[in-house]
């Protein structure tokens, strides 16, 4: 947690009017910022009576087409936490820009722990196998749930448009691609060709994160195994489960497999489950055959390196001051590289 990034404050008394106006507290929170995010920008509300808030909003400068969406955030969020109790409940919607500069939600806080480049040492800091398996484990097994929920019991059940989602995610992301381009990288464009013409035949829909990833979680501090939390539902709909498994597989490196600049999970830890394994956990669990995985995991790599390319680009255009940004560019280049060769 950190003070408010100067180029990504917001008026709080603006926001505070707003918010007695929708039942939430009329006084002025303190607002902190959750710092190792790279896309939305989450803030933490802190009341007098020590009740903690979440307000989300998009990132700074122009967004791609269909995603940062707090509307389908906010719609997800305001029902799914009935089915499935690990989305936090969210609270309210604001569409009106002239608030805080954008729209945003305002959801209930879950708290936990989040695992991202390393094993924390409240887990062993790596050198506890145990905890660095429930860890391996636990990311999958939450998914396993997730898919297992029925859209119908919480009011899901017309989100998004499952036929053809896989074509529809394959021709998105190119288009995605071409805008945040600043330089050719032909296996990235020859990437793209080989998906498009391989989109594989998708099992019945679920309702699906869309962004599923061991940082996107949080554990319970007392249990490494067992899902407090899971955060990021903007682009939440109902589509292919596998798409929800193939980008998890996309960064769960074995020995000897160099990570990305972002996203990485400490898979290399004593304990971890390989990727096999982990593949064969989540067909174990949900009943699913999995064997056209390969081609998921190679649209999970290409889908990630447009990710890091489109965070450079807003960096390169002077549209976000953050300097982590810089060397996401490389990152990019060396994932549309790691796609080519998971190509089976």
């Amino acid at each position: 947690m950190i003070p408010v990034r100067e180029d990504e404050t917001f008026d709080v008394g603006s926001f505070t009017t707003w918010a007695a106006a929708e039942g939430l507290p009329e006084e002025s929170p303190v607002v902190r910022q959750f710092a190792n995010g790279r896309a939305n920008l989450t803030y933490l509300l802190t009341y007098s009576d020590g009740k903690d808030l979440v307000l989300r909003r998009p990132p700074l400068g122009p967004v791609a087409e269909g995603s940062h969406d707090m509307s389908r955030e906010y719609r997800v969020l305001s029902k799914l936490w009935k089915s499935f109790p690990k989305a936090p409940r969210a609270l309210a919607l604001c569409e009106d820009d002239s608030v805080i500069g954008s729209n945003f939600i305002v959801m209930e806080r879950l708290p936990g722990i989040v695992v991202r480049e390393t094993v924390p040492e409240v887990f062993g800091g790596g050198d506890d196998v145990t905890a660095n398996r429930k860890l391996s484990q636990v990311v999958i097994d939450t998914l396993v749930e997730l898919h297992d929920v029925s859209p119908a019991e919480c009011g899901l059940d017309d989100l998004g448009h499952p036929d053809g989602f896989v074509e529809r995610q394959v021709v998105g992301w190119a288009r995605r691609w071409e805008a945040a381009r600043d330089e050719p990288i032909p296996v990235a464009d020859e990437v793209a060709r080989w998906l498009k013409d391989r989109v594989p035949e998708s099992p019945a829909p679920t309702i699906i994160h869309n962004d599923w990833r061991l940082d996107n979680m949080a554990v319970d501090p007392d249990d490494p195994g067992t899902c407090a939390a899971v955060y990021d539902w903007d682009m939440a709909t109902r589509g292919d489960p596998l798409a929800d498994l193939g980008t998890l597989m996309a960064t769960w490196y074995d020995p000897g497999e160099a990570p990305s600049a972002l996203n990485p999970m400490p898979t290399s830890v004593d304990g971890w489950m390989r990727r096999s394994e982990a593949i064969d956990r989540y067909a174990m669990g949900s009943g699913r055959d999995l064997s056209g995985i390969s081609w998921y995991i190679v649209f999970g790599t290409w889908k990630l390196a447009v990710v890091l390319q489109q965070i450079y680009i807003r960096w390169l255009r002077g549209q976000t001051q953050d300097p982590r940004f810089e060397e996401l560019g490389e990152g990019a280049k060396r994932l549309f590289q790691l796609a080519a060769e998971r190509r089976q």
